[in-house]
C-alpha cells in the first residue's frame, strides 16, 4: 500500500517560514498568513533545530 505524505514545500519556502518565525512573528499568525499548519512548522523546525521552542503562539 503506498501512503500520501501531503504537500511538499521547497526548501526555499520552509526556510522563509522558519525566517519569518526568527525575526519574532507568532507561530500562529505566520502558518495563518501561508496557509500551512502550526504543526507543518513545528516539525521543520524538529528537523533544522534552528529555532528555539520558547515562541508560544
Amino acid at each position: 500500500m503506498i501512503t500520501r505524505r501531503g504537500r511538499s514545500y521547497p526548501p526555499e519556502f520552509r526556510r522563509k517560514v522558519l525566517d519569518l518565525i526568527k525575526a519574532g512573528r507568532s507561530v500562529k499568525q505566520v502558518a495563518a498568513d501561508l496557509q500551512i499548519s502550526d504543526q507543518t512548522f513545528y516539525s521543520w523546525r524538529k528537523r533544522t533545530g534552528s529555532i528555539p521552542a520558547s515562541n508560544p503562539t
